[in-house]
């Protein structure tokens, strides 16, 4: 029988990361993530798996020291929250550039700028739809439990190196801190230098025999030279595209009203999907589970079958974008979310959704 223990969501992060085999986490404290670092300290994992556990000194420091470590093939990793990774994009576009692995975990809290440290998930356009400078996209996976945290450290690092391709856990407040049951897989143990040098050909690790010497880098001074490898990326996204997507459904085969929410809004949002069907009215929700890549074309195909939808957010209105745009005109499309650290009911769900659809 697999192992059960009770733990936050950012400490299953952290136990998460000792027990899959990572080789280092560089990162700095920040409310609402520093148990991810604090539970790393606690476990000194340098002492049973040799995995490096070091407090850059800030988080500038820290994503360039990912740099350094996947350039040579390693798993590493680095956790922050919002103004945190707002410091770390530079960073994680040179690995976009460079095609190089990490996991990036964000646990969201409100802002603009300092802001508070409740939870939010204002981070959704930054992460989404940027992350740093250029023609580039992270992949992006949201977890909706303390599970899920656990779950995708493995999930993260498996796309990380099948894409080589920055990964970020976009994660939240609520979720970071809420403490659940978390199933413990089998551990993994850390790759040895050898596995390294099979599975990531690409890495910087000296020169073996008869091995080419790799040169890490995202500069290029020649613009058709840049043209060609930007197009490369073109087509390694569109794979990602076609391969990667995932989501969860609650009641959508009979759904007349549909819901689209991730992360701890996910999770809200169901408990309002099942108060109204007590009421009688059919209502569905759809997670997506990946952000990038996104489901447009499942929400595209719920969209000719139900008569709204809206997008609950912990925001103001970030996804609901991605959620229009997938509808694609089909059916009316709605709002409704909290800002600041405020964190909105079942309750209030229900109400927001009745007086969109004009319903009593």
């Amino acid at each position: 029988m697999a192992e059960k223990i009770l733990m936050k969501g950012n400490e299953a992060i952290a136990i998460s990361a000792i027990r899959n085999g990572v080789d280092g986490y560089f990162g700095y404290p920040i409310t609402p993530q520093s148990e991810v670092m604090e539970t790393l300290m606690k476990e000194k994992p340098w002492e049973t798996t040799g995995m490096v556990v070091l407090q850059a000194e800030s988080e500038t420091s820290s994503i360039n020291m990912i740099y350094g470590g996947a350039s040579c093939g390693k798993k590493v990793m680095t956790s922050s929250s919002s103004p945190g990774v707002s410091l770390m994009c530079e960073g994680i576009s040179y690995m976009a550039g460079a095609e190089l692995p990490c996991v990036v975990v964000d646990v969201m809290r409100g802002g603009p700028g300092l802001g508070t440290i409740q939870p939010s998930q204002s981070d959704y356009d930054m992460i989404v739809k940027g992350g740093g400078h250029g023609d580039f996209h992270n992949i992006v996976i949201a977890p909706a439990s303390a599970q899920d945290m656990y779950d995708f450290v493995d999930w993260g690092f498996e796309l990380a190196f099948r894409y080589r391709n920055p990964v970020v856990i976009l994660s939240d407040g609520i979720i970071g801190q809420m403490m659940e049951k978390v199933e413990l897989h089998p551990a993994k143990p850390r790759r040895t230098a050898e596995e390294i040098l099979e599975a990531a050909p690409w890495a910087v690790t000296g020169k073996p025999a008869g091995r080419p010497r790799n040169i890490i880098t995202s500069l290029s001074l020649d613009s058709d030279i840049q043209e060609v490898f930007n197009q490369k990326l073109a087509r390694k996204y569109a794979e990602i595209e076609a391969r990667e997507v995932k989501y969860t459904e609650h009641l959508t085969d009979d759904a007349e009203y549909l819901f689209v929410a991730f992360g701890c809004s996910s999770r809200i949002c169901e408990a309002a999907v099942d108060e109204l069907r007590q009421s009688g009215i059919k209502a569905g929700l759809l997670r997506p589970v990946t952000l990038y890549p996104y489901p447009f074309g499942r929400i595209g195909e719920l969209a000719g079958q139900v008569k709204s939808i809206m997008s609950i957010e912990l925001n103001l209105g970030q996804m609901v974008t991605d959620v229009r745009l997938a509808a694609g005109g089909k059916c009316p499309v709605g709002f409704y979310g909290r800002q600041g650290g405020n964190i909105f009911t079942p309750e209030e769900i229900v109400e927001a959704f009745r007086k969109f659809n004009n319903l009593k």
